[in-house]
């Protein structure tokens, strides 16, 4: 399963999830999604946003874990 590790760059970078919306230019609501891991899906150009106001790469932020199980609703 993918991991979304974006709680974890925002501690690092002292930043809040409301600024960092601000900066990418996405809604709270969808970048809550996201950080919470239940989002299906990530665009690449939302991606490069999160990298560059973060000043990160995609693996800071996304990791593969084997270990953890899906949900059983297959998301």
């Amino acid at each position: 399963m993918i991991r979304v590790n974006l709680d974890v760059m925002l501690a690092r970078r002292k930043m809040r999830l409301g600024e960092l919306a601000e900066v990418v230019g996405i809604s709270i609501q969808n970048l809550s999604i996201l950080k919470t891991g239940k989002a299906r899906a990530v665009r690449f150009s939302t991606l490069d946003a999160l990298c560059r106001a973060l000043d990160c790469q995609p693996a800071d932020i996304l990791a593969y874990d084997p270990a953890t199980p899906e949900p059983e609703d297959g998301a």
